[in-house]
């Protein structure tokens, strides 16, 4: 009796043993097997989009302040911001589009635009190594609504929409050090000032012989563009657009220059500056007499929602 009760001991640790083995071994295997994807889990997206809204609103209201001021003042800025990039081998395809839009009204001064743009870009690039590229690039900027001066208090009709207008066309090289900065230059663009209203037109405005709708210009062109992500909550966009007419006073170069710094307060608020710069010789609708050409200069700060997809 006791040799067959150690008998049967033996054959249950023999079987247990061995299914052990069997279950290392088969663990083994599963560690070692080489895991297989869907190539359409791995492969790299050939489109990038995306963009932002933001809108920042700001009101006041004074009564018997002796301190003086405007009994109210209202003010609305809104920004949207799209983006689509490609890249797929050595072809590449960025598409931007920013739009801003502000307006004022005070009591003593009554409503006013205090921001229009909208410019578009795109720019096609081929890849000669890895931070070099040809390129080709295409530009547009105007605005939407009609602007207007105010020289000595008297209200001037002085912009529209496609009044003016600039439209840019330049083949050159696009430099890439980094993924944030992009410097690209061409030493023949073709740039054209479009002035569609006839009551702008007749005054010779932005370059435009008097009576004439368009400009055309050839010249040099350089464009910087950078963006840098400090970290989750600072985020800073920049351009700078240099063009230098080779047929009238190429000393005096074109400026158009844009920055904006946005510091995120929460899930959708924000802090926005923005501070833009433009010069251009040939907008001469400044100075004593109305018609010297300055830098340009507008600020704007901003507490509101921010909305980004």
């Amino acid at each position: 009796m006791k040799k067959t009760g150690f008998l049967l001991f033996l054959i249950t640790v023999s079987t247990f043993t061995m299914a052990q083995d069997q279950t290392i071994k088969k663990l083994r295997q599963d560690s070692e097997r080489s895991i297989s994807k869907d190539p359409a889990d791995t492969a790299q997206k050939t489109w990038k989009k995306g963009g932002l809204y933001g809108i920042n609103i700001s009101q006041g209201s004074l009564s018997n302040w002796a301190a003086g001021g405007d009994d109210f003042t209202l003010s609305i800025n809104s920004v949207l911001s799209l983006f689509a990039f490609y890249k797929k081998d050595k072809h590449s395809w960025d598409n931007t589009l920013d739009f801003n839009l502000g307006y004022v009204r005070t009591t003593s001064l009554g409503s006013r635009k205090n921001d229009d743009r909208i410019d578009i870009l795109s720019k096609y690039g081929y890849a000669l190594n890895s931070k070099l590229n040809v390129a080709g690039l295409v530009n547009f900027r105007s605005q939407l609504f009609k602007g207007y001066t105010y020289p000595e208090e008297v209200k001037t009709f002085s912009s529209a929409f496609l009044s003016p207008a600039y439209v840019l066309f330049s083949p050159g090289l696009d430099y890439k050090p980094t993924g944030n900065l992009s410097i690209f230059v061409s030493p023949a663009t073709v740039r054209w000032t479009i002035v569609k209203d006839d009551t702008l037109s007749s005054r010779g405005l932005y370059g435009v012989d008097t009576g004439s709708h368009v400009n055309t210009e050839v010249g040099a062109f350089a464009s910087i563009n950078y963006f840098k992500e400090f970290n989750k909550i600072v985020t800073y966009k920049g351009r700078l657009d240099l063009f230098s007419n080779y047929k009238s006073n190429p000393q005096n170069i074109d400026l158009y220059m844009t920055n904006v710094l946005n510091v995120k307060l929460s899930k959708v608020l924000s802090m926005t500056y923005s501070l833009d710069m433009i010069y251009d010789d040939d907008v001469r609708l400044f100075g004593k007499t109305g018609e010297g050409a300055r830098m340009q200069l507008k600020s704007l700060v901003g507490i509101g929602l921010l909305m980004k997809f």
